[in-house]
């Protein structure tokens, strides 16, 4: 009975991979209609799809001229007020950066031929004495 408990669960996971796999494929393709291309990235799916929409649709509603720093000050206040504060957001066609970040709050990606990295850092309270 071992044995055939031990097949059914590496069916099982054999299974899920593939699940996982279609899911990441039809994502990938999603972001390919959007023209997205992540570059680097330290945070979860739910949010680097938050990210990916409000930038489609920031851009979407400009003019024909990027606006960069309007882009990333929308960008930085949906992510402040949504996941908490100390979110940082740097936009253009061509910039260095060197940042530290806290853990799952890290995000580089272009649209178009606009970059755009988001990031956290951590927020330590002001000593009241």
């Amino acid at each position: 009975m071992e044995g055939a408990e031990l097949e059914l669960e590496r069916r099982s996971r054999f299974l899920s991979s593939l699940i996982e796999k279609k899911k990441a494929k039809e994502e990938q393709n999603q972001y390919e209609k959007l023209n997205i291309r992540v570059r680097a990235s330290d945070m979860p799916i739910p949010l680097q799809t938050r990210a990916f929409r409000c930038a489609r649709d920031l851009l979407d509603s400009m003019p024909a001229k990027l606006d960069s720093k309007r882009l990333a000050l929308s960008l930085k206040k949906e992510f402040d007020s949504t996941y908490g504060p100390a979110w940082h957001c740097i936009v253009g066609t061509s910039f260095g950066s060197y940042v530290t970040h806290s853990i799952g709050g890290f995000l580089y990606f272009s649209i178009d031929k606009v970059y755009i990295l988001l990031f956290r850092t951590a927020v330590e309270p002001l000593d009241q004495s």
